[in-house]
């Protein structure tokens, strides 16, 4: 959505009402200490709280990054959105009337800010249809089998709003559109009715099911899950992707679980609807479902914003117990573990059994399935324990098979703490009881390591090389990679500080491509004008050209960082012909920038690909197969235009 500019009298309501607390509340964990709130700082690693949030000065400062601003600065940063869009996102939130100083161009806006609205609506309405549908005649044989089979009492089928869609075709359709009104484009955005193949009219996406709605961390209803009383499959059908829906960025119950998540310090992860719905039921309240059977890594990205040692156990169905079902269930979260960026632990439990049938049919269930919990193994241990068991390690050819395959998993840790502690694990595994061979079972399992390290990939190693012609050189060193990034860096800014015409551009490029700034003194410079772009926004709209002198007054606060950015300041020059060769100057650095991003994910990805083993980790071998020849086919592509760009941005050498 394109954002007109808007008045000063909007911003500065926003900036009013709009709570500090709140808003990084939402996203960071935070505990009272005196006067203030304290956190983990959601810009950088740690594990000491250096983030700290004031109510009284509506501000917040990491003493360990050196990020902080206000309440809008932080919306900026963490959802790396424009201030416009920020401003617009929390004035809906707190309803504030927006203006803009364009006022032809309000009613478009208001019309697009409207929309989202409209759907929330809807998906409301739909919501309360299918709660009154359920108490109905009609609804009778879903209440009996939530009641019966899922054994949900009154108090737990209000609270997650259960419902039930009538077996009928058009009858949320004619409740919708006719009897309330609501445009049928809109009901349709929203996932809930479908066009009929014929073309003449439209039928309700879900019928002759029990309703199970969605909500946002907000608690809004933004899409449904629908279970099938019959035979009709699927037997679960989610609604589509809309507007208000993103199923891999959604994670079912999070409204009701994020304050016990926090409280715990733990969260635990189901697959199912009413896995989630039977925990809550019984008093586990910091448990989520993953509409799926795969976690993504914006979901995980979504619960370690409440658990501070960033600890998750995944209960996914045991029916298929084992390394596959354990891969299948985790998806793209396993580089994290690796990685040591999240502790991850796997819940199975006996017999095959989720976790509605567990609490069911076990004597005492809530209080064993919280003894469970505590002692779930961590993933990699629970590898471990998978590939040695049924396995005779007094047989040579059993013992070597599962040596050999230790090592490929210890060589996919990559945090050095983390692997040392496994090489002693897995060297008490192998030893079976006979503490004396241990030390030398670790410099074994060492001696392995460094060995598959130094090993050059050959090319009977990797399926089809030749055929794939996989571009494993690298194009830039470091060296050149940084020297790229300091000239095109610093074009970027200084075209920024001197010619105001051009900012909303340099804006609008950085935060389409999804780009920032790699520089400490860059980055720095750049948290400080849109820092500034927040609190003197009123100036700057009238004097643009007063961003420098405000900029230099920070040199009191910040007498280093802005001693390193002095010389951007200044221009040795200004010609006409900079001014029109501007455009050109800036395609050709975010150019540049483009292509050190997809270099550093090119370099990212062959290295993981020449850690992997074709046989034993196909798909992802595919998959970072895939991501250099896309990585690299974009790199050729900004080669191309950098050279072709390069007579012309040797003409900027004298603001560089």
């Amino acid at each position: 959505m394109q954002i007109p500019r808007l008045h000063p009298d909007t911003i500065a309501q926003v900036k009013e009402r709009v709570d500090i607390v709140d808003i990084v509340s939402e996203q960071v964990v935070l505990r009272k200490r005196g006067k203030d709130y304290v956190g983990l700082c959601p810009f950088h690693d740690e594990k000491t709280p250096s983030f700290t949030v004031s109510p009284n000065k509506q501000m917040y400062y990491c003493f360990g990054c050196g990020a902080g601003g206000t309440a809008i600065k932080f919306l900026m940063e963490a959802g790396k959105q424009p201030f416009s869009e920020v401003v617009l996102d929390l004035a809906r939130r707190y309803q504030i009337r927006v203006k803009t100083l364009e006022p032809e161009q309000r009613q478009e806006l208001q019309r697009q800010l409207s929309l989202q609205e409209q759907l929330y609506e809807i998906v409301a309405l739909a919501a309360s249809f299918y709660q009154h549908a359920l108490r109905q005649p009609q609804g009778q044989q879903a209440l009996e089998y939530l009641q019966s089979q899922r054994h949900l009492g009154e108090e737990t089928i209000q609270q997650f709003q259960l419902g039930y869609a009538p077996a009928t075709w058009e009858t949320l359709y004619r409740y919708l559109v006719e009897q309330k009104g609501k445009p049928v484009q809109l009901v349709k955005d929203a996932g809930l009715i479908l066009p009929r193949k014929s073309g003449d009219g439209y039928y309700d996406r879900f019928r002759d099911r029990i309703m199970i709605p969605i909500h946002d961390r907000q608690g809004r209803v933004i899409g449904f899950g629908g279970r099938a009383l019959g035979d009709e499959l699927p037997k679960y059908l989610n609604s589509p992707e809309t507007l208000l829906f993103n199923k891999g960025k959604t994670l079912f119950a999070l409204d009701k679980a994020y304050n016990a998540i926090a409280d715990q310090d733990q969260a635990v992860v189901v697959e199912g609807y009413f896995d989630a719905i039977a925990l809550h039921r019984v008093g586990i309240h910091n448990v989520v479902a993953s509409l799926g059977t795969a976690l993504s890594v914006d979901q995980m990205r979504l619960l370690l914003r409440y658990t501070e040692s960033n600890q998750i156990i995944l209960n996914f169905d045991a029916d298929k117990a084992g390394t596959t079902a354990a891969e299948r269930a985790i998806g793209e979260i396993a580089d994290l573990a690796y990685k040591g960026q999240v502790q991850l632990r796997i819940l199975n439990l006996p017999e095959g059994k989720d976790a509605d049938d567990f609490l069911t049919h076990t004597p005492n269930g809530a209080n064993q399935y919280q003894k469970l919990l505590q002692n779930a193994p961590l993933w990699l241990k629970w590898q471990i324990d998978q590939l040695l068991m049924g396995q005779d390690l007094k047989q040579a050819n059993q013992y070597k098979q599962v040596a050999q395959e230790i090592v490929k998993l210890l060589y996919k840790i990559e945090e050095p703490n983390q692997q040392t502690y496994y090489i002693d694990y897995c060297a008490e595994k192998l030893s079976q009881g006979q503490t004396h061979l241990i030390p030398r079972l670790v410099e074994n399992l060492q001696t392995q390591l460094r060995k598959l390290r130094r090993t050059p990939i050959k090319k009977d190693d990797k399926s089809n090389l030749n055929q794939q012609n996989l571009p494993v050189s690298i194009d830039l060193s470091l060296s050149q990679e940084q020297s790229l990034l300091q000239q095109a860096e610093a074009l970027l800014l200084r075209i920024y500080l001197h010619y105001p015409d051009y900012r909303q551009t340099i804006i609008e490029t950085l935060d389409t491509k999804d780009l920032l700034f790699s520089l400490s003194p860059h980055r720095f410079l750049w948290r400080q004008i849109l820092d500034l772009q927040t609190t003197a926004q009123a100036t700057l709209f009238q004097h643009p050209e007063k961003l420098i002198a405000l900029l230099q007054d920070r040199s009191i606060q910040f007498p280093e960082q802005m001693a390193q950015v002095e010389h951007l300041f200044h221009l040795n020059e200004k010609r006409v012909e900079d001014m029109i060769r501007t455009p050109l100057a800036i395609r050709t650095s975010i150019a540049c920038l483009e292509l050190v991003t997809w270099e550093k994910h090119k370099r990212y990805c062959l290295e993981q690909w020449q850690k992997l083993n074709m046989t034993t980790d196909y798909k992802r071998h595919q998959y970072y197969v895939k991501q250099i020849i896309e990585a690299h086919r974009h790199v050729q592509k900004l080669q191309q235009m950098r050279q072709i760009n390069i007579f012309d941005i040797h003409k900027f050498a004298p603001i560089i």
